[in-house]
């Protein structure tokens, strides 16, 4: 995305005093509650050096590829193909144990509840078709196939579903769904949750209504490569649509088995509940895919999954959340070379103690609210980002400390372009006992631009400390251009001299840090 030449111009000297402030946002203050702010920050100039960084060493993706995937496939052994009860199987007691959970699949089967197995080896979908009755999975017309039960891959088994079949569907009716406990590859075809009463796709129409879904347990690894998903998932608990996950929580390191894994490269998700979901998972890449009017999220990896590389794919259209969110302590992953646009809320969120992630090279537009989005989430580093026209802030810091934002663009977002605050969540429902947290929030800027922002282009409520380097703020506006405003304001020459005149490294550090009220 290029920006507009006239925002480059050079302004008036007199016009670049103003520029270099900082704005409070026009929506109501957000100081938590319980605690004061500071009275008094001290304005100095800060040694350069430490703000000094190279950029980003990026990930090396060229070894995640379509040729890749296809020397993973171990096609020596047969595997064994059969139809068994869908009790006592530990793979799918998250859908019939308890709570009367095989109701849906007693209805939908008229009768004692069934899946097709592949074990001890692999089988392709084609050869699958042959070793089962045609009224559970058949070829409707060429290279096409219809299933009507689950279909699920033991732990030692290995199901191929390549181009030789043009489309899977399945059915919604029979309550069909795929789950991986062994190797999965999906390869240059089509997957399709299908509505047979329609001839059609299973289009979204209540949260509550059962869609087929892909779920691979821990240990396994899944690779979809150059093909397309549409029409999964519904809000039940493992069935969001195209999901990676485990049994219970810590189930790896109890049991011995690896964390899941695998590849999404090249791909389209589209009409999914989640586009993709994980727990508890590593060194998954999602690469080169689009995610296109999913309906809750784009991208949601979760609970402790770690390493993760999510780079250069598109995510537009979500429904009614984010495009892409991290949360729960999803550490040391990469967001990279995305474009997030067009999606209900956030482009991007870092939520709930996920922390040591590079946010870098996104381009992250006309978002419903923010362009990023971190909450509770501190040291995290956002670097060369381009967040535009999106409805509220460009950046959004909330009670997380050392953030450091480097070169990203901040243009025309609707309120502010970098918003730090702090709140007091212990009234709200989100789970503080298991996400503990500061209500504190401190940040550093370095390079970059935030110009035209409709309420300016910096705010901090109540910072713990701020650092301003070579920031470059222009196009305000407001008539009035921009000033310091808020607890800052009467400080304003002083940051103004450092920053633009001195071309110093500005320190803003509050003299009485924020404490709790005696009450």
């Amino acid at each position: 995305m290029n920006l507009h030449p006239h925002l480059r111009h050079s302004l008036l000297a007199s016009a670049l005093l103003l520029a270099a402030g900082l704005a409070v946002a026009s929506e109501p203050t957000t100081t938590a509650k319980g605690l004061q702010q500071a009275k008094t920050y001290t304005v100095s100039s800060a040694p350069v050096e430490p703000l000094h960084m190279d950029p980003p060493k990026l990930p090396d993706l060229t070894g995640y590829t379509a040729e890749a995937v296809q020397k993973k496939i171990d096609r020596r052994h047969k595997g064994k193909v059969s139809l068994r009860r869908m009790f006592q199987e530990n793979t799918l007691k998250e859908f019939v144990g308890g709570d009367n959970k095989a109701a849906e699949w007693v209805q939908r089967q008229h009768g004692i509840p069934q899946a097709i197995f592949v074990d001890d080896g692999h089988v392709d979908l084609v050869e699958l078709s042959k070793k089962v009755p045609r009224q559970y999975l058949s070829e409707v017309e060429p290279g096409i196939y219809l299933a009507r039960l689950p279909i699920v891959v033991g732990q030692k088994g290995i199901l191929e579903i390549d181009g030789k079949v043009k489309q899977l569907r399945l059915s919604q009716e029979g309550g069909s769904f795929l789950v991986n406990d062994g190797k999965l590859f999906v390869t240059d075809t089509q997957v399709t949750g299908w509505r047979e009463k329609d001839n059609g796709p299973a289009t979204f129409r209540s949260p509550t209504e059962f869609r087929p879904f892909l779920l691979s347990w821990g240990g396994t690894e899944t690779y979809i490569v150059n093909s397309k998903m549409a029409s999964f998932g519904y809000a039940k608990s493992k069935s969001y649509g195209v999901s990676i996950s485990q049994y219970t929580p810590n189930m790896a390191k109890r049991m011995g088995r690896p964390e899941p894994t695998g590849w999404i490269i090249g791909s389209e998700f589209s009409d999914m509940w989640y586009g993709f979901y994980c727990y508890e998972t590593q060194d998954f890449v999602i690469k080169d895919n689009t995610y296109r009017d999913n309906i809750v999220y784009g991208i949601d990896p979760h609970d402790r999954s770690h390493r993760l590389i999510i780079a250069g794919n598109t995510v537009y259209g979500t429904k009614k959340k984010h495009g892409i969110i991290i949360s729960r302590e999803v550490n040391d992953s990469w967001i990279i070379n995305n474009k997030s646009y067009d999606n209900k809320l956030s482009g991007v969120v870092i939520d709930r103690n996920s922390v040591n992630n590079l946010i870098a090279y996104n381009e992250i537009y006309r978002n419903h609210t923010d362009g990023i989005t971190l909450y509770e989430s501190g040291d995290n580093l956002i670097w060369g980002n381009k967040l535009v026209n999106n409805r509220r802030h460009g950046i959004r810091v909330r009670n997380s400390v050392n953030i450091r934002l480097y070169e990203n663009i901040a243009m025309a977002n609707g309120l502010v372009g970098v918003y730090g605050h702090i709140k007091d969540l212990s009234d709200t429902d989100r789970d503080i006992a298991l996400d503990p947290f500061d209500t504190k929030v401190s940040l550093i800027l370095v390079g970059g631009e935030l110009a035209a922002n409709g309420s300016g282009p910096l705010s901090i409520d109540s910072p713990l400390s701020v650092e301003l380097y070579k920031v470059s703020m222009l196009a305000p506006r407001k008539a009035s251009g921009i000033s310091l405003n808020g607890v800052l304001g009467e400080r304003q020459d002083e940051i103004l001299d450092l920053l633009v005149r001195q071309k110093k490294a500005v320190l803003i550090d509050p003299v009485e840090r924020q404490t709790e009220m005696i009450e």
